[in-house]
């Protein structure tokens, strides 16, 4: 008897590792190229949506970094303005 797979997880409630990790398993298993063509285009999709998610948390990053620095540039600048550290 076939060995039943469970549910997965909502890719968007993975860790960004978690779901990079995901990708590279699914890439693996298409490597191989033993993949069971019933299962390949499930596959694919999860991947799909897994890099989409991915995507979407690198960006949400980025941003936050960036308004991060920008934050410390401006009080930098106002420091340097009125001659003082901004710390």
């Amino acid at each position: 008897m076939a060995e039943k797979k469970a549910k997965p997880i909502p890719a968007k409630k993975l860790s960004f590792g978690e779901a990079v990790t995901e990708v590279e398993e699914i890439l693996a298993g298409l490597e191989r190229e033993n993949v069971d063509i019933d299962s390949l285009g499930a596959e694919v999709k999860r991947a799909v949506e897994l890099i989409q998610v991915c995507r979407e948390k690198l960006e949400k990053t980025d941003s936050e970094v960036r308004g991060l620095v920008a934050g410390l540039q401006s009080e930098t600048e106002a420091g340097d303005k009125d001659g003082n550290l901004p710390f």
